[in-house]
């Protein structure tokens, strides 16, 4: 699994069948919803993307469209530890309506979901195997009762070089987080769709650099990061020998 995702989505009712009734998103009505949602933060248009690809831009940009009854925000900021934690003037901006959030890293087995009603938490999950289980508020929603049951247990096969130990879960968080990007969104990015699943690819986001115009500057930031990289030289390669000590290889 290489999925990955930070996603806000805030509704006047079920979200995949709002998301699946919409049209090209107003590039004005998204604008003003990123003021709104984005104070004290400078705003450029840049390219957009689709909703498959949108809901995890580049760092510092953000991939967004504003329907009447529905809005998408793709962000990486909004993937945090904690849920619940979430800053508060987002959640304030849901008050009469749904607001989900949907966030997972396959680099580290991490997901994290929430939904609010009205402004109010009814539902934060937040695991991965490393820190086990982060955050977990309310009662679990539907799609979830098959994993707490032991019916999805997670099928990992320890590379090689690890110690045979279980899975430090009891299910993988990644396929939870599919089931749940389903359920509350209408969508997956991995695994084999499913006849109403949301085309993606047909429902465009647009795009905007987003930053604090009191921090660094994003294109500076970038370009320090590039000379730092020219400067470390090629990557060197070790494996270890028989008396512990590392030596270096030619290659991988």
């Amino acid at each position: 699994m290489g999925a990955k995702t930070g996603l806000l989505v805030y509704a006047d009712g079920d979200v995949p069948g709002l998301l699946r009734r919409v049209g090209a998103a107003d590039l004005d009505r998204t604008v003003t919803m990123m003021r709104r949602l984005y104070p004290r933060r400078e705003i450029e248009q840049c390219g957009g993307s689709n909703l498959g690809d949108g809901v995890y831009p580049p760092e510092g940009t953000v991939c967004a469209a504003s329907w009447p009854d529905v809005e998408v925000i793709g962000d990486q900021e909004v993937m945090i530890d904690a849920p619940s934690q979430l800053p508060e003037h987002l959640v304030a901006a849901s008050t009469g309506r749904r607001l989900v959030l949907h966030a997972m890293h396959s680099a580290v087995d991490w997901l994290a979901f929430a939904v609010w009603e009205d402004g109010r938490l009814v539902r934060s999950l937040s695991l991965s195997p490393d820190s086990g289980i982060i955050e977990n508020i309310g009662e679990p929603l539907s799609f979830e009762l098959p994993y707490w049951a032991g019916d999805r247990p997670a099928d990992v096969i320890p590379r090689p070089d690890e110690d045979e130990e279980p899975y430090p879960l009891p299910f993988h968080p990644l396929e939870l987080g599919e089931d749940a990007l389903r359920a509350l969104c209408g969508f997956v990015l991995e695994g084999r769709p499913e006849p109403d699943d949301i085309d993606t690819d047909s429902i465009r986001l647009h795009g905007f650099r987003v930053w604090d115009p009191h921090g660094p500057d994003p294109a500076e930031r970038e370009a320090a990061l590039q000379r730092a990289m020219e400067a470390m030289g090629p990557p060197r390669f070790f494996s270890l020998g028989p008396d512990g000590s590392l030596i270096e290889r030619d290659g991988l």
